[in-house]
């Protein structure tokens, strides 16, 4: 059943109020993204918790490694499809490019073994959902602003890693993840709920943040026949 007026403006009335409780860049206050179900009359969020990590040189170096093997899957995957639709040929799909670009890459590049899989299979996923959002956007399917084609990442830029499921472990003062170890972490605020997902990232001034997403409760909105005027 399609939500009445008063319905509708008390939703956009939630949204912004959500939005001013984000984190401003580096806190750990979270950043929400927020799915509207109008048929129950629910809010879902999805919350983002982002605390600063003190890596060891050690640790460091095998950051950047891996960093650097998340983004030559990326771009190697990339400059693939580039090649193919100048050849007037489709993107192969998620699977023919893990097999192509992490499977079979790994056989003939060592190095690319020293690194945990995850964050490549995650760098791709992020690529083929990068290349769904460009594309639902050119035939309309995408509303809003319409999206970029994915581009080549550069080492000067922010760099990233996405680990899921069981691949790392949360501790009281460290987090450890698979071939890298055990990094130092400041708890700045607690984790309301256990993460579904970690991003670690190296910005631009050489900082590195752990970056959790973590899903939060639905919160039901009352019943009101009152509507809220802008």
């Amino acid at each position: 059943m399609a939500p009445n007026t008063a319905d509708f403006y008390l939703m956009l009335a939630f949204i912004p109020a959500l939005s001013r409780r984000g984190a401003s860049y580096g806190n750990a206050n979270p950043r929400y993204n927020i799915a509207i179900n109008i048929s129950n009359r629910s809010i879902k969020l999805k919350a983002r918790y982002k605390y600063r990590i003190y890596p060891n040189h050690i640790e460091i170096t095998k950051l950047n490694q891996l960093f650097g093997c998340c983004r030559y899957v990326w771009n190697s995957t990339l400059a693939h499809c580039q090649k193919l639709y100048s050849n007037g040929q489709k993107k192969p799909s998620y699977v023919d490019l893990t097999k192509q670009f992490i499977t079979q890459a790994k056989k003939e590049l060592v190095w690319l073994k020293e690194v945990a899989s995850t964050p490549l299979q995650q760098s791709l996923k992020d690529l083929d959902q990068a290349y769904r959002n460009f594309f639902d956007s050119c035939i309309g399917k995408r509303k809003g602003i319409k999206i970029k084609p994915p581009k080549f990442k550069s080492r000067k830029s922010k760099q990233t890693a996405k680990f899921v499921g069981g691949n790392y472990k949360i501790g009281s003062d460290k987090i450890y993840l698979p071939k890298v170890g055990k990094i130092k972490i400041v708890w700045s605020r607690k984790l309301p709920n256990e993460p579904t997902s970690l991003t670690i990232i190296k910005d631009s001034a050489n900082r590195y943040f752990a970056s959790f997403v973590v899903d939060v409760n639905p919160e039901s909105l009352p019943t009101t026949d009152n509507s809220i005027l802008f």
